[in-house]
């Protein structure tokens, strides 16, 4: 395991705080912030203080805590308007990662299964089914590592987009997690990290997580890709996701959609790693997956400085889906599911 941990609950149910690495800051600076109220959460997840499905899930549970801290001593319908009004904030905080919603949900059902008690003891309930899923991510991070493990052999080139890594997660990663359970194993890897504009995720946080653990890591520009490929250099590419559909569907940060095309292209293995919780069977395609976007600034002033002339128009789509039929395995902390499709990601879960 990472000696840094992404987030985790200072305190108890009364008085405690989330506290967070600020992923803004990195590679330059590593900090530590202290959510102490549900606005503090939603700036965090809205800004990407803290970013990645679960991490978002898992923030998200422990901001509806916050949110209902200062309503202990309320009226039992008070307290459960509280909780109504923090989960709508919350959700609003970002649209695409599923695991968002169904943390938020988890913990409306928490109180809902609870018909009698003091709003103080639904507090707690609340805080103890946010731990809950803390664990649980932990739990699936690890077992999405061992799954993926047997898919990757010793002197292999591994190629990932964006950062799917600890940092992503309340535990060791999705994507990461498999390169981390195959390093443990005593597999010699090495990986190129595309850099993922606008925002550099891969260069800043997933290479600071790979030199964490010292597995050798080569930042690319994302533009490189289908170079590094075409030479020979990669033999599997491994990404998280977002949002899976009940058909494979796989929703991930922008620009995956691309690697993707290239990996088919060039005959290269291509795979993504997640938790059960970010598959939504609700939508049978991941043409339903809704598509965040973001500022302009991310691109026209990325870093402080001005990249694009004043006045013109920017796109700036946070996220795309990568078809089914590109994708070589889904990793989930259940197994595998090989050339996905609808039934077989039913299967899966049946």
């Amino acid at each position: 395991m990472a000696e840094y941990e992404t987030l985790r609950w200072v305190g108890d149910a009364a008085t405690g705080s989330l506290r967070l690495i600020d992923q803004t800051l990195l590679p330059e600076e590593y900090r530590e912030l202290d959510c102490r109220t549900v606005q503090q959460v939603w700036e965090a997840i809205r800004v990407l203080r803290v970013r990645g499905a679960p991490a978002i899930g898992v923030s998200a549970a422990y901001g509806v805590v916050l949110a209902l801290q200062g309503l202990r001593q309320s009226a039992m319908a008070q307290f459960r308007q509280g909780l109504s009004e923090c989960c709508q904030l919350l959700a609003g905080s970002r649209p695409t990662a599923v695991n968002l919603f169904w943390a938020l949900e988890r913990m409306q059902r928490s109180v809902e299964s609870m018909r009698a008690g003091s709003s103080a003891e639904l507090h707690e309930e609340l805080l103890a089914e946010a731990s809950r899923i803390d664990a649980e991510d932990r739990g699936m991070c690890l077992a999405i590592g061992e799954h993926g493990a047997r898919l990757l052999q010793s002197g292999m080139n591994v190629l990932t987009h964006c950062n799917a890594g600890g940092l992503a997660t309340a535990g060791d990663g999705t994507a990461l997690s498999v390169i981390f359970a195959a390093a443990r194993a005593g597999r010699q890897l090495h990986v190129f990290a595309d850099e993922t504009r606008p925002l550099l995720q891969g260069a800043r946080l997933t290479a600071w997580e790979l030199q964490q653990r010292g597995i050798p890591v080569t930042v690319i520009c994302d533009n490189m890709a289908a170079q590094v490929m075409r030479e020979g250099r990669v033999d599997l590419v491994i990404v998280g996701a977002d949002r899976i559909a009940a058909n494979g569907d796989a929703a991930n940060k922008i620009g995956t959609y691309g690697v993707a095309v290239l990996a088919k292209h060039h005959g290269i293995p291509f795979c993504v790693a997640a938790p059960s919780s970010t598959f939504d069977l609700s939508l049978e395609t991941g043409a339903g997956i809704p598509i965040e976007q973001r500022s302009a600034d991310e691109i026209t002033m990325g870093f402080g400085r001005r990249t694009v002339p004043l006045g013109v128009d920017v796109y700036n789509p946070a996220f795309d889906v990568t078809p089914a039929e590109l994708i070589h395995a889904l990793i989930t902390e259940r197994g595998v599911i090989r050339n996905p499709s609808r039934e077989a990601v039913l299967e899966h879960f049946r």
